[in-house]
């Protein structure tokens, strides 16, 4: 195979933003082939838009059927992303799917399973993971720049949305349509990225999360978690879409100094020795360690989602390392569930997170929902 010919499964913003990447001619050994879409006005658009040059189908079956495609990128609602991604790897194509990678672990988990039995490319839309700030910072806290980590604190509240962004959409929202709020739209990379940076998932949580706070919403807009782990490390994650501003800083502490990361901008704080070392020694009241500012140079453009398209093509082709692997989706969406969980239980949730409570608690709000499923769910924007 010298080409990968791809299918888009949901042609709304996400699928049509990735349709536009792939017949731009960005990707090498890329082709798209096919889309599919329930909603026949999205498959007159996508008639009309790619003018017979790319094969339009009503659902994925009939897509993968066609022969026509070797790997799907499913751009659906949150709910049908695991789904989905078991019958394209059940018909031996490979799968690269858009975050989150579901909405409760469980679902998850039986899509990992279903990957793993396939021996297809598994791959998900972490654009982040391509931006070269966070690889940067990867790649200091695995070398031991800063020492053992100590604290994380992220404040990501610049998510800002109207009620008028909430209202254009029945399905936004709600428990039945999306399966959460904040943490499950707009905050599934930061998730990510906080324990793919730090290597460190956290053994339990206290979370708080805020329903429909200054929005008419059902589902949670403003959160603050607390995270413990292993080593005694802490972490504080804020997120809100009803600041303004908002923030977006990311702290990481560890025994050797410090990474910060604001305005796309990172600065070490890097101390002479290991705090423990110095402290050992020091016989000073108000001693503090030498400290070294140092402001690291721009790391440059981030290739975002045509990044992750490229890397998923090589990986299918030449057998490239994903950068993203779909398996890690359960990574950022247990952190979400447990916060859920939590503010659910009022309580704190250990972590490995008991995935079939958490799922029973989402039921509830399921059937409470405003949104119900019962004809095919419009396609994730």
């Amino acid at each position: 195979m010298n080409q990968v010919r791809y299918g888009i499964i949901g042609i709304g913003n996400m699928g049509s933003g990735h349709a536009s990447i792939l017949t731009s001619g960005k990707i090498k050994g890329a082709v798209l082939t096919a889309v599919c879409d329930g909603f026949e006005s999205k498959r007159e658009w996508a008639k009309e838009h790619f003018a017979g040059k790319v094969a339009v189908f009503e659902n994925a079956a009939e897509m993968i059927d066609s022969g026509l495609v070797d790997a799907v990128i499913v751009a659906t609602p949150h709910y049908d992303h695991p789904s989905e991604a078991i019958e394209a790897l059940g018909k031996n194509v490979h799968v690269l799917i858009e975050k989150p990678a579901g909405v409760y672990a469980k679902q998850v988990r039986e899509m990992n399973d279903a990957a793993a039995l396939s021996g297809k490319k598994f791959g998900i839309v972490y654009n982040q993971r391509m931006n070269p700030l966070y690889q940067k910072l990867r790649e200091l806290i695995a070398s031991g720049e800063i020492g053992e980590v100590r604290r994380i604190n992220w404040i990501i509240t610049n998510w800002y949305r109207t009620q008028a962004y909430y209202d254009s959409g029945t399905w936004r929202a709600t428990w039945g349509g999306e399966g959460g709020g904040v943490l499950i739209n707009q905050c599934p990379h930061q998730l990510d990225l906080w324990q793919w940076t730090t290597g460190m998932m956290p053994t339990r949580m206290r979370a708080f999360c805020q329903f429909g706070k200054n929005r008419d919403i059902e589902v949670e807009n403003d959160v603050t978690a607390y995270a413990e782990y292993a080593n005694g490390a802490t972490a504080v994650f804020i997120t809100s879409t009803s600041d303004a501003p908002g923030t977006n800083r990311l702290e990481v502490s560890g025994s050797r100094g410090k990474i910060v990361i604001e305005e796309e901008r990172m600065t070490l704080y890097r101390l002479r020795e290991d705090e423990a070392a110095f402290n050992a020694r020091n016989k000073e009241p108000f001693a503090t360690p030498e400290v070294w500012k140092i402001d690291l140079p721009a790391a440059g453009p981030s290739p975002e989602h045509a990044g992750i398209l490229q890397n998923f093509t090589d990986a299918v082709l030449l057998g490239t390392p994903l950068v993203a692997p779909g398996e890690e989706g359960i990574f950022g969406l247990t952190l979400s569930n447990a916060m859920h969980l939590s503010t659910w239980l009022d309580d704190w949730v250990e972590l490995p997170l008991d995935e079939a409570l958490h799922e029973a608690e989402l039921n509830k709000r399921i059937a409470s929902s405003k949104f119900k499923r019962a004809q095919p769910a419009e396609v994730k924007n």
